[in-house]
């Protein structure tokens, strides 16, 4: 079967799917959930209200951008920024789809218009900008939207001398859009790099899963970097290591508990704690910047 041949029969299978009736257990898991790690059968309104962590075991579920401003933001007080910004399609991009209809079916499932959502509002009183990407959203890729609106933002905290902390949760650069994805990594590190030269506190989150251009470009960046347990972050995946080295990795091998341990985040952080450290670090940071500016100047040294 050549290339032509196997995408046709894709196309057919999806068709064949897509008119395919409900099963019953897609009704039932609208009332229930299955934790991953202890196979627990849970309610979904109790886990929603445990802010999507499983009572039992502690495994933190994934979110999605809205829950997530909706947990570190103070109620009513997030202001959306670029919030109109879609993908264009540069390539014309098509395999079993064009890249157009699968923006359309991404945006249908996820209700954003990208992978990541973007704006300033309090923690806990302290103002602060955010951007939290989606893996809901096209597995949260980065395109050239998603670079653009963080170093948009980043730019925004920069001139606002503000805060700015960046959640990720993606699977890397987003193939449809090519170099235009890759060149995503240079500018969202440069757009930090000024942020960084102006003295100001970047924190970057990074939850499960975070990979590929994302962790090789803003999300590894930050000034503090913090894990949320048992989140899945590195470059490659496991399998495409173990294939390519042929060693067998260990069992915790990219899990934010092993990143702790070796030294590549700063902190690992439960869900339900985040806002108060978060609000901690912000005020911690105003704090010595204010204290430092009021410092009497140091002596000089005598000579003779």
């Amino acid at each position: 079967m050549d290339l032509k041949e196997w995408f046709a029969s894709r196309k057919k299978q999806k068709e064949i799917e897509a008119v395919k009736p409900l099963a019953a257990s897609e009704d039932i898991c609208l009332l229930w959930k299955q934790c991953f790690q202890c196979r627990e059968i849970l309610y979904t309104s109790a886990l929603r209200e445990n802010q999507h962590v499983c009572p039992k075991c502690q495994y933190h579920f994934r979110i999605g951008a809205i829950d997530r401003i909706e947990q570190l933001f103070d109620a009513g007080t997030f202001h959306e920024l670029d919030a109109n910004l879609e993908s264009a399609d540069p390539l014309k991009f098509f395999d079993t789809d064009s890249y157009v209809k699968r923006q359309k079916e991404a945006s249908r499932k996820s209700g954003l218009r990208e992978a990541i959502i973007t704006g300033e509002g309090n923690i806990e009183g302290e103002k602060a900008c955010l951007g939290v990407m989606d893996f809901g959203h096209f597995g949260g890729s980065m395109g050239s939207v998603v670079g653009e609106k963080v170093t948009r933002l980043t730019e925004y905290a920069t001139e606002k001398k503000l805060p700015l902390i960046l959640v990720s949760s993606s699977g890397g650069a987003r193939m449809q859009e090519g170099i235009f994805s890759l060149m995503q990594l240079a500018k969202t590190s440069s757009a930090l790099k000024s942020f960084s030269d102006a003295g100001l506190l970047y924190i970057s989150i990074l939850s499960e899963p975070t990979y590929g251009g994302v962790t090789a470009s803003f999300a590894m960046l930050g000034d503090i970097n913090i894990a949320e347990p048992g989140a899945r972050i590195g470059f490659a995946g496991r399998r495409v290591i173990e294939q390519t080295i042929r060693q067998k990795l260990p069992a915790d091998f990219q899990t934010a508990e092993y990143l702790l341990k070796h030294g590549q985040v700063d902190m690992v952080v439960e869900r339900g704690k985040l806002k108060s450290k978060l609000a901690y670090l912000i005020k911690f940071h105003s704090h010595s910047k204010s204290k430092a500016h009021t410092a009497p100047p140091r002596p000089k040294a005598a000579t003779r």
